[in-house]
């Protein structure tokens, strides 16, 4: 049977890791399996963009994909594949999918809307909030959010992901999912390197809900979904995907050569670590606050996370670390997100305003062993020079 490291995404493996879009204007076509698009690319670029998800779709294999580019040569929306396996119709912006690890990045910026607000500080230690984690007395949310706590995945225990996949459909609640590492060691001090966790990102949206007084669910729509016009964007409370949506396939948790349809697995083992379902059209606007900050964080609460990326923490390099809730890939301000069946990217390039976003509706690595939609974003980004 094949278990993956669930969750796990190509920004915390590789260290890869707004208001509405000012180039939003417009009306016009893209190529032709693509879709409509506002303001159209470069034909030359537009179609470089094409060939090279329609080459990759392919070559990997994974159903289909849809993807944007929106920069300084204008707007690309390109599609290759089908929605699903069972469906057969081109993958479109407006299909909701699960975004996986993305809700973390979103759960980063509700604790610092909330420090922003002066009703927590980031060196509280977690165990203020939410008892019993190993480094609880000591790691501070600050170091839950970076991935340099100490606290070990509930996901990459053997006995949860049997549970997991025995029944994929059971649901779970944060303190469930959290139990799973309570009373074991710490995998090592707060600080001292940076290892990717799941149990920090549950833990820290119960922080959210702890101190704003409000469900995870209702503050993200609330203060991030609601003001950035996000309307295709939740939190599930339970297996809930309504149409139109991508299906997504796995092996994860499958017999040897084996794939299961995911796509309505309950998503709330992953809950404020990658529970979030959103669309392509979404995830544009999402990318752009991401980057910039624009209104959902100050200037100032915007330039520390700029600021926040742990260079000095292997396996960490000058081009590439992983931040508060993000990372940083040779300038690219950026997060991939990975849950059985769907595998996700939004990124920003502060240097060009350029929006790069995509979805895939599996996640079977490709045979080097990276995520397909990591492939995908590879190959555009060269592309985009």
């Amino acid at each position: 049977m094949r278990r993956l490291p669930i969750l796990l995404t190509a920004a915390a493996v590789a260290l890869v890791p707004a208001c509405t879009s000012d180039n939003d204007t417009g009306s016009s076509t893209t190529s032709a399996t693509g879709t409509e698009t506002r303001e159209s690319a470069d034909s030359a670029m537009a179609d470089r963009l094409q060939e090279t998800i329609d080459s990759l779709h392919g070559e990997i294999g994974f159903p289909g994909i849809v993807a944007r580019v929106i920069g300084p040569e204008g707007e690309w929306t390109g599609t290759a594949g089908v929605a699903g396996v069972d469906d057969q119709r081109p993958p479109t912006p407006e299909d909701r999918t699960r975004i996986g690890s993305l809700t973390k990045t979103m759960t980063a910026t509700a604790i610092l809307q909330l420090w922003e607000d002066g009703r927590l500080e980031l060196t509280d230690p977690i165990g203020k909030y939410v008892p019993g984690l190993p480094n609880g007395d000591i790691a501070t949310l600050e170091q839950l959010a970076t991935m340099s706590s100490g606290i070990p995945s509930y996901t990459f225990d053997q006995g949860f992901q049997q549970k997991l996949f025995a029944d994929p459909d059971t649901p779970w609640t944060p303190e469930q999912l959290l139990d799973v590492v309570r009373g074991d060691p710490p995998n090592f001090a707060p600080g001292e390197k940076f290892e990717y966790s799941n149990s920090n990102y549950v833990a820290l949206g119960l922080v959210v809900e702890q101190v704003s007084g409000q469900s995870l669910a209702d503050y993200f729509q609330e203060f991030l979904f609601d003001p950035l016009g996000m309307s295709e964007t939740f939190l599930p409370a339970d297996a809930a995907f309504p149409e139109p949506h991508l299906s997504g396939i796995t092996e994860q948790g499958q017999p040897d050569g084996e794939t299961a349809d995911a796509t309505n697995w309950n998503p709330s083992w992953g809950w404020a670590a990658g529970a979030v379902v959103s669309t392509i059209d979404d995830l544009q606007l999402w990318a752009k606050a991401l980057g910039t900050g624009e209104v959902i964080l100050s200037p100032e609460t915007q330039q520390y996370r700029l600021e926040s990326f742990n260079y000095d923490l292997p396996p960490a390099t000058p081009e590439r670390a992983y931040g508060f809730g993000w990372g940083i890939d040779s300038g690219w301000l950026e997060h991939t997100g990975e849950l059985p069946g769907y595998n996700t990217y939004a990124g920003y390039l502060p240097e060009s305003n350029t929006i790069l976003v995509a979805a895939v509706n599996s996640d079977i690595p490709a045979p080097d062993g990276a995520g397909p939609v990591t492939v995908v974003v590879d190959a555009l980004k060269q592309d985009l020079g």
